[in-house]
């Protein structure tokens, strides 16, 4: 059975015909299922970075994705429309007393795709906070850092992850929803 044929990847890897002449999908614990009963209770899942997504994720969309960004691409009509998301706060040593405010639908997904340009992988998510509408809330973000800031570049400020996230927190109109740290 080929990946094209079950169109799941890790079938083909972590599956095995025995002499039944059946597919079977062989868990981790080698406990074993047949292929297409594995393919009909995971069809209606989602999965980033190997991360089972619940279904009222606002980019929820059935399949197997490396990043949200795939996942997002893929169908990019929920992208577009969705206004929720986090703003967030990146660090780098390599740019002491610099940090980077951002939005993005899945702060920690959105820091691990900067780990890749980076060969120390030393990207650090230290904030972030989910709005109903992340666009604007990380506009009034940039606007209430750069205030502050001793000096600004894009969406990168010098000021400390401190004072960016009490900016952060006073964000409250119609854009806020839930916190995470």
């Amino acid at each position: 059975m080929t990946q094209e044929e079950t169109g799941v990847k890790h079938i083909r890897v972590a599956s095995k015909k025995f002499e039944d002449g059946e597919w079977w999908y062989i868990r981790p614990s080698g406990k074993r299922e047949r292929v297409e009963s594995h393919l009909r209770k995971n069809d209606k899942r989602m999965f980033v970075g190997g991360k089972y997504i619940p279904q009222d994720h606002p980019l929820w969309k059935s399949g197997n994705y490396k990043t949200f960004d795939e996942a997002a691409f893929s169908s990019l009509k929920n992208y577009q429309s969705s206004t929720e998301g986090e703003v967030y706060i990146i660090t780098n040593p390599a740019w002491k007393g610099w940090i980077k405010v951002g939005m993005a639908v899945d702060s920690q997904d959105r820091c691990n795709g900067y780990q890749t340009s980076s060969p120390m992988r030393d990207y650090k998510l230290e904030y972030s906070k989910h709005f109903n509408n992340r666009r604007t809330a990380e506009f009034k973000a940039h606007k209430l850092c750069s205030k502050q800031a001793k000096d600004r570049n894009g969406e990168w400020f010098k000021i400390s992850v401190k004072e960016a996230k009490n900016v952060i927190e006073t964000i409250t109109q119609e854009c806020y929803a839930k916190e995470t740290s």
